[in-house]
């Protein structure tokens, strides 16, 4: 029978490893707690995190907490120690973070850099300033940073391109990108799909048999857009504008001298504004002018490049504001057709 010191020393061990027991217990639910037990709080489930480029560890969690996404930043930072997550591993982006993950959930999203893009959608602009502007609300770089890379010489001179035909490098569309894409990723892009655009539906080809280059169809296209807001009379436009420089005569195209102009509120163009000089002034300058009056559709390009054979020469707004226009081929048909127009405009008080 075993003695009372005995008895009393397996006790004790007893207790001792209990006690081991409970504390090894704790210990292990305290980091399962901190490293796999939910630690994000996200309003309506999900919130998008932007980290700037050359965010710190200490920005991070700044960010994180501005937004009151973690629960419990303690925990947050001992995981992403021991994650090895520091100021080199943090990555700039757009992230989609979710209600729900735990802590080691969130640092390997963010140590991955598994960024959520964005659709940038260009279109419907008249100029670099405005396109720059329009492109700075979708990815980090703002607009002043977007415009400068955009008309720097180099860039234009890698391209192709001078200030005034710049624009015809951006094709009118929807694109995918990561927020923290820089101007020049940008613009390097756009080159690309620029080139992928051309290479489809024998764009280049097409442009080639019109004896034009890209960039001319794209600026011709640009005129079209703005003449008429009709698609399915776009390719008559478009065979109008071809006659008239296959035959050495001038434009004449209204929208140039509103660009020229730069009062984009005109509806009536008056002599004052044909007087203008400008080389946007197709009036008194003799083929196209040096670039684009604004970012064509897909659609006006088409229409260039599969311009309607007619015999065309002349167009002017139809006094019943379709939006269309009545079409001749004589000056002696125009001028009846614009007598008919400028009295319309009259009837209704428009004066500019």
């Amino acid at each position: 029978m075993a003695s009372l010191d005995q008895r009393r020393k397996r006790l004790g061990i007893g207790v001792t490893a209990m006690i081991l027991l409970i504390l090894i217990a704790g210990s292990g639910f305290w980091l399962y707690r901190i490293i796999q037990m939910p630690n994000v709080k996200a309003t309506d489930n999900t919130t998008i995190v932007l980290i700037p480029t050359g965010s710190s560890f200490e920005d991070l969690v700044t960010i994180l907490q501005k937004d009151s996404l973690l629960q419990g930043e303690g925990g947050f930072r001992k995981v992403a120690n021991w994650m090895k997550f520091t100021d080199n591993a943090v990555k700039p982006g757009r992230y989609e973070i979710y209600s729900g993950w735990s802590n080691r959930q969130l640092i390997s999203i963010l140590r991955a850099g598994i960024q959520k893009p964005l659709n940038v959608v260009i279109n419907n602009v008249r100029t670099l300033e405005e396109l720059a502007g329009k492109v700075s609300f979708f990815i980090e770089p703002d607009s002043q940073a977007l415009l400068s890379e955009m008309i720097n010489p180099n860039t234009l001179s890698r391209h192709g391109l001078y200030k005034e035909s710049a624009l015809t490098l951006y094709i009118p569309n929807s694109y995918e990108f990561f927020w923290n894409t820089n101007a020049n990723g940008f613009v390097s892009r756009m080159q690309e799909e620029h080139d992928r655009f051309w290479r489809q539906d024998s764009r280049s080809e097409k442009a080639q048999k019109l004896d034009m280059n890209e960039q001319d169809v794209y600026t011709l296209a640009s005129i079209v857009e703005k003449e008429t807001q009709a698609a399915s009379e776009r390719p008559a436009v478009a065979g109008l504008y071809l006659n008239r420089l296959n035959r050495g005569m001038p434009l004449q195209a209204d929208p140039t001298v509103v660009f020229a102009v730069g009062d984009f509120s005109i509806r009536r163009v008056l002599h004052r504004h044909l007087a203008i000089d400008s080389p946007y002034n197709t009036y008194k300058v003799q083929g196209l002018p040096p670039g684009p009056i604004c970012m064509p559709s897909i659609s006006s390009i088409d229409a260039v490049l599969n311009a309607e054979d007619h015999n065309y020469l002349y167009m002017c707004a139809r006094p019943d504001n379709s939006g269309l226009h009545a079409f001749a081929s004589t000056l002696r048909g125009h001028n009846q057709n614009a007598i008919r127009y400028r009295n319309w405009l009259n009837s209704r008080g428009i004066t500019r």
